[in-house]
């Protein structure tokens, strides 16, 4: 089993700005406002956080058990 990467770089579709942030392991993250422009990024419809929409890596909970098995704890 591959070690999951705690660590996603957050690129905001409306300006362009990226943010290597850290992941939570306890819950999704539904909520993140761009530091540029302060947009508030929400996921995308089928996803279950910003980082699954917007990140680098999908959340720990995905890395695990994939987008069919359900999502965050």
């Amino acid at each position: 089993m591959t070690a999951v990467v705690l660590e996603s770089r957050l690129t905001c579709p409306v300006c362009g700005h990226s943010k290597l942030e850290t992941m939570p392991t306890d819950a999704c993250q539904w909520f993140y406002e761009c530091e540029q422009c302060h947009t508030v990024l929400r996921p995308k419809p089928g996803d279950c956080c910003v980082y699954c929409s917007y990140g680098s890596m999908p959340c720990p909970s995905i890395q695990e058990n994939g987008k069919g098995n359900g999502c965050c704890r």
